[in-house]
């Protein structure tokens, strides 16, 4: 589903619920891309994540390109969360928990 490069850099984070396949990208020090990690954290989903300001700058041209081809969201905010087959752009609890329903968690 990712590019190899996604996959190679995402950390991930153990969680009982892996009914989803779920992604973030955030950066390090963002308050809202760290409340978007205790929400799944919170509700046991596993998760994985990519601190795009730890990454190498061509790295990390190379995920937002894929990003805006792929989902071509209106702009790239953090956190951008890839949830199965949809996205959601900045921290948005509301549309997380409709997203979990869907799963039938």
């Amino acid at each position: 589903m990712f590019p190899e490069i996604i996959e190679r850099l995402a950390q991930e984070v153990k969680g009982e619920n892996d009914t989803h396949n779920v992604i973030i990208f955030t950066l390090s020090t963002c308050m809202w891309c760290k409340k978007c990690k205790v929400f799944l954290a919170e509700r046991g989903i596993k998760y994985r994540y990519i601190d795009v300001d730890r990454i190498d700058i061509s790295e990390k041209s190379k995920i937002l390109e894929f990003l805006r081809e792929t989902y071509k969201p209106e702009r790239i905010s953090y956190p951008f969360v890839v949830w199965d087959n949809e996205f959601v752009v900045g921290y948005n609890p509301n549309k997380y928990e409709e997203l979990l329903k869907l799963g039938g968690n």
